[in-house]
């Protein structure tokens, strides 16, 4: 019985295959809509996995026990800030010292100052005749690149405590400016000039682009906190970063943090802190953010083409059942049961699906593959759960909308079939 059972199958299965290639437009129409929704869901799925990996890359490179000390919430348009983080204090050159003896669980602090475009400031640096304008100016101290990985010197030197010390007119270019600049000369040692001073170009960071919420490490240019403190005594927006060594716990090392700021800002006890701490996870949770909005619109794009493919599934189901009612009466007549005949309609109501998810699973497989190469950071990836899922709707939605059509087959009254012209 079992083998029968088989035989059936595959002999419904071969059937429902004719009937496709027998009408190649209308099927081709019909299993459109599959194709688009499980495309949609299965390329969509393999790129924000891969995102998911670029995003968990670019927080574990921040310091996995690194945190920001900063006025307003990181992600925050400056342009754009809500009141209550405006009137908050700017911080101060001399918090860093503070906290360093008020916190002793901390291994470092470092204050950081900025002038970028995103603050509404404008840089330009010079060597020669070549310029680059679009560049983030920091100040930053020696022990920078040791709290942020991110920033990898690939060739020359950081910024050292001599350098700190006597405010001296040293920088570090991030690898775009210095390509732009020096694009066939070493550039250590030569001088640059920013915003009309000159410095000595020390050293040269790796290839960093960034991430798509922020400018990347190609595009800074990095010189001694207490020589921008001189340069630029109007850029008052700093940020710190401390870092909490392994053997300590974080939430202690982060209590004597806060409790150092809200003495040094003077906040009353039962107020809200007027400053953030917050870790690099902050670019997860944007990223989730995002996310969530792509799913959302993955999910009402795939669901309209599902919707449309079972419903034309349906329909063709229903035109088949009208088309070959004799046959379905022949069937019945030789002990064809309703279930033999729900079942060969529900296979080839399936075997439309399968047609059409397969195409789609194809189809999402190369859209993540064209990513993949085209943007290799980025490493889009189908995973077999996703493949297994694209089969999994694909064969759910023959099943759901190829029920009616088999169920109305399989209860035709064998008499009327056979009368049927």
């Amino acid at each position: 019985m079992a083998l029968m059972t088989l035989e059936q199958v595959r002999e419904n299965f071969l059937a429902a295959m004719e009937t496709l290639r027998s009408s190649k437009v209308r099927s081709a129409l019909t299993v459109l809509g599959i194709v688009i929704g499980v495309s949609s869901v299965i390329s969509m799925a393999a790129i924000i996995q891969g995102l998911n990996k670029f995003v968990q890359d670019k927080v574990e490179s921040l310091g996995s026990r690194t945190y920001f000390l900063t006025r307003f919430p990181p992600g925050t348009d400056p342009s754009r800030m809500p009141q209550r983080y405006r009137v908050r204090r700017y911080f101060e050159y001399n918090y860093a010292e503070y906290i360093r003896q008020a916190a002793p669980d901390i291994e470092d602090v470092n204050t950081v100052g900025t002038r970028g475009f995103f603050l509404g400031d404008t840089n330009l640096i010079t060597y020669e005749d070549r310029s680059v304008e679009k560049l983030i100016v920091r100040g930053a101290e020696p022990s920078y690149t040791a709290a942020l990985p991110l920033f990898t010197i690939a060739r020359g030197r950081f910024i050292s405590a001599l350098d700190e010390a006597h405010a001296r007119p040293v920088v570090v270019l991030g690898a775009a400016i210095s390509e732009s600049l020096f694009p066939h000369e070493d550039p250590i040692g030569k001088t640059v000039r920013i915003n009309g001073s000159t410095y000595e170009v020390i050293g040269t960071f790796e290839h960093e682009q960034g991430l798509f919420l922020g400018p990347g490490v190609d595009i800074f240019a990095i010189i001694p906190l207490s020589k921008f403190h001189k340069e630029y005594p109007e850029a008052k927006e700093l940020i710190m970063i401390f870092t909490v060594p392994k053997n300590v716990n974080v939430e202690t090392a982060q209590g004597e943090v806060i409790q150092a700021m809200r003495r040094l800002r003077r906040v009353p006890a039962g107020k809200e802190n007027d400053f953030e701490l917050s870790s690099p996870d902050f670019l997860s949770n944007l990223w989730n953010q995002l996310t969530g909005a792509l799913v959302i619109l993955t999910t009402v794009i795939s669901s309209i083409g599902l919707l449309v493919g079972g419903i034309g599934v349906m329909n063709i189901m229903l035109i088949s059942v009208t088309e070959r009612t004799q046959e379905i009466g022949v069937r019945k007549a030789i002990g064809a049961r309703r279930a033999d005949v729900r079942l060969q309609f529900l296979l080839e109501a399936v075997a439309l699906t399968l047609v059409g998810g397969t195409i789609g699973i194809l189809i999402g497989a190369g859209i993540s593959t064209l990513v993949r190469v085209t943007v290799p950071s980025v490493p889009a990836t189908l995973s077999y759960l996703w493949v297994t899922i694209g089969f999994v709707i694909s064969v759910s939605v023959g099943l759901f909308f190829g029920y009616y059509p088999a169920n109305l087959a399989a209860n035709l009254d064998p008499i009327d079939c056979l009368r049927y012209e």
